[in-house]
């Protein structure tokens, strides 16, 4: 059904109808499109507008079509442009003149605007309480490995013993930073667009901040040309899935690198591996990678609308269209990789044996020649350069730097005494790291239980949200 063409004599061509064509994925948003036209038509009825009986109609109307979307037993046909007219076609089988009442004073322009918004709002909830699980996998296995030794990696080559507790709650504090900028994005992006109309406001509802406060919106737009034009609330929401798609793609890459026989650390559940249709002794960590390859995609999709908004002049134009399909596909992938990887983390075992026989190699223990000596009053450039020179010999004598003999140590300095054995080990240079934040048992303690205040608080602020957009959707 189409909205437009009394000026014209003719329909468009096939291929330009063809290419025009978006319901087939505009669709999923058409129970948000039902409820922005409800606040809709009750600023038509404040207005004077609809009558009250006129009114009543329409919204009884609207209501059943959307309890026959949601039952499936109302689609879009062939004919149908858009989620908007296929809509507007539901509502006047049911209504005739009646149903194309609830079009005026607003325009396709705000109404779309409006309905991704609430789209996005909803769907954003849903990506951050999906998290909020993950993130309490990672901080259950930092608990679990708060005593494990495991080496450091810089450059992926040996750095410093690590509590390897502290390696899994690291990932905990990234995505508690994604949630974070998920609270940003509702609280900045609580601007309704409804009432701009096609760009320079309406005429016949004077009060869009009575629709914004109907649709849950913080406030009424400030600019009518900038609401029906601005897709900053777009590219920002695929900003955020793109960096939660990094996040989890160093998590995949960690996790496959911890299960090859090289590293022999993770041990994977079969629940959430795949096996080799040639090989038969293979298990590959198909969930790790697929998070890993997935965060290309989340990437592009936020560099392609980028890249159609930059040249855009004012207002409302057809590229606009193109918003959608990547922000559903990113959307989608996201609430697809999140419970798998959940599993994964949740599930995965480590050898602790394996890790702690390699935290020492390297010289990963040098830096503690060098404090032990800063602490003695040596300046650190002179204690870093005595430290550089025990691994010299000891790559001479081909030793660990922390396998040379006192004697050895004396050589090389006289202030190396042996007194420095108490942290010339993994244990005692993990154990001296009680900085806030630090590596030791007693500070990833209080971390722990950090990341979970954290979490809970999360917890309750989503599961607010969503019951505040339930309670606005369903009316």
């Amino acid at each position: 059904m189409a909205l437009w063409g009394g000026r014209f004599s003719a329909g468009p061509a096939e291929s330009a109808a063809l290419l025009s064509r978006s319901v087939h994925f505009d669709w999923v948003l058409a129970p948000y499109d039902i409820r922005v036209n409800i606040a809709h038509v009750k600023g038509l009825a404040e207005a004077g507008i609809l009558s009250q009986q006129e009114s009543d109609k329409i919204l009884i109307a609207l209501i059943a079509l959307g309890e026959e979307i949601e039952a499936g037993s109302f689609k879009p046909v062939a004919a149908d442009e858009d989620v908007h007219s296929a809509i507007e076609r539901g509502l006047t089988s049911k209504l005739g003149d009646l149903g194309g009442a609830f079009r005026a004073g607003r325009s396709r322009n705000d109404l779309v605007v409006t309905d991704f918004k609430l789209y996005l709002i909803d769907h954003m909830i849903a990506i951050g309480s999906a998290i909020l699980p993950l993130v309490e996998e990672f901080t259950n296995k930092a608990d679990e490995y708060k005593e494990a030794i495991a080496p450091g990696f810089t450059h992926l080559q040996h750095a410093q013993p690590i509590n390897f507790g502290q390696e899994l709650a690291k990932h905990a504090h990234a995505l508690l930073r994604d949630l974070t900028r998920i609270q940003d994005w509702l609280s900045r992006n609580s601007i309704s667009p409804l009432g701009a109309g096609a760009l320079s406001g309406s005429a016949l509802v004077p009060h869009p901040e009575n629709s914004a406060d109907d649709l849950g919106f913080a406030a009424s737009h400030g600019n009518s040309i900038d609401a029906v034009s601005d897709r900053d609330f777009v590219t920002e929401a695929l900003f955020v899935m793109a960096n939660i798609g990094v996040h989890l793609s160093r998590i995949g890459e960690e996790y496959t690198l911890w299960s090859t026989t090289e590293f022999g650390w993770a041990v994977l559940d079969d629940a959430f591996s795949t096996g080799s249709s040639i090989m038969p002794q293979k298990k590959n960590p198909d969930i790790a990678e697929l998070a890993r390859g997935k965060s290309g995609r989340l990437i592009g999709n936020l560099t392609s609308v980028l890249t159609m908004l930059k040249g855009l002049p004012f207002a409302y134009n057809r590229d606009l269209q193109e918003d959608k399909e990547p922000t559903f596909d990113s959307v989608i992938t996201l609430l697809t990789i999140l419970p798998a990887l959940t599993g994964m983390v949740e599930t995965t075992s480590f050898n602790k044996e394996r890790m702690a026989a390699g935290a020492s190699s390297g010289h990963a223990l040098a830096t503690e020649i060098a404090d032990f000596l800063a602490r003695a009053g040596v300046p650190f450039a002179t204690a870093h350069e005595i430290s550089g020179r025990c691994v010299q010999v000891a790559e001479s004598k081909s030793l660990e730097v922390h396998e040379l003999s006192d004697a050895d140590l004396a050589a090389i300095d006289a202030r190396l005494t042996p007194d420095l054995r108490s942290t010339l080990s993994a244990q005692g240079a993990i154990a001296s790291r009680t900085s806030i934040g630090g590596t030791s048992t007693a500070s990833l303690v209080k971390q722990i239980h950090s990341l979970n205040k954290s979490n809970q608080n999360l917890i309750e602020y989503f599961d607010g949200k969503r019951s505040d957009f339930l309670e606005m959707i369903n009316v």
